[in-house]
């Protein structure tokens, strides 16, 4: 099943294709496209599955970079592309987002995010970190509602530190595992699915919480 999905996937959206058309340059690729994943409206591109694979592809000499500084630069990327993407905000507010039936700048994204935020306030920084789509326009929401700079750039670093450097070591811990790498295809698929998994905890722990505090209320 893992395998029939990943055919499905357009080129650039295969983390391995990507990386290997890029060639020398697939560090600095990685970059751009962290950066606009993470803020800059774009949001259908492999974020989770391209930093798992740069991770791998240290590990095998492929990229050949220290990991140190890959983590580093991608957190860089990650934490840059979320502050532009509160500035958009910030100046724009949601007046991109009126087609229904606009590709990528969709109503429901924005209205999608914003409950998203309402629910998990600040935290929602860290967590949209872990969610397709979500990361990319949570940051236009946070600027939007004019959220305090000093609070976002705090919650902002938070998530870009555990995510970026999280996946990529990942990555790296399992890229001289042959079984991984043989089936890379079906593991980063399911890298997306597993990073689902805070969000299905959080939403778990949420609705406990709700139905607590029912009684009190009546």
């Amino acid at each position: 099943m893992l395998v029939q999905l990943a055919m499905l996937m357009p080129n650039w959206m295969d983390p391995e294709f990507l990386l290997n058309w890029l060639g020398d340059w697939a560090l600095w690729g990685t970059l751009a496209v962290i950066f606009i994943e993470c803020g800059v409206l774009f949001p259908i591109l492999p974020g989770d599955s391209l930093l798992f694979a740069v991770g791998l592809f240290i590990a095998r000499g492929t990229i050949d970079v220290p990991l140190w500084l890959a983590c580093v630069l991608l957190t860089v990327a990650a934490f840059l592309g979320n502050v532009s993407g509160y500035y958009i905000g910030r100046v724009l507010g949601t007046s991109l987002f009126t087609n229904p039936n606009a590709r990528f700048l969709k109503p429901k994204y924005i209205e999608q995010t914003h409950e998203f935020f309402e629910r998990y306030g600040p935290r929602a920084l860290v967590l949209a970190r872990f969610v397709p789509i979500v990361r990319t326009f949570i940051t236009i929401v946070a600027g939007a509602g004019k959220m305090d700079p000093k609070k976002f750039f705090l919650w902002t670093g938070i998530g870009a530190i555990i995510w970026a450097p999280g996946i990529t070591l990942l990555g790296h811990a399992l890229g001289n595992v042959e079984f991984v790498h043989a089936h890379l295809e079906s593991a980063l698929i399911l890298l997306v699915l597993v990073s689902l998994i805070p969000m299905v905890v959080e939403f778990a722990l949420a609705k406990r919480r709700k139905a607590a505090a029912l009684p009190a209320v009546d």
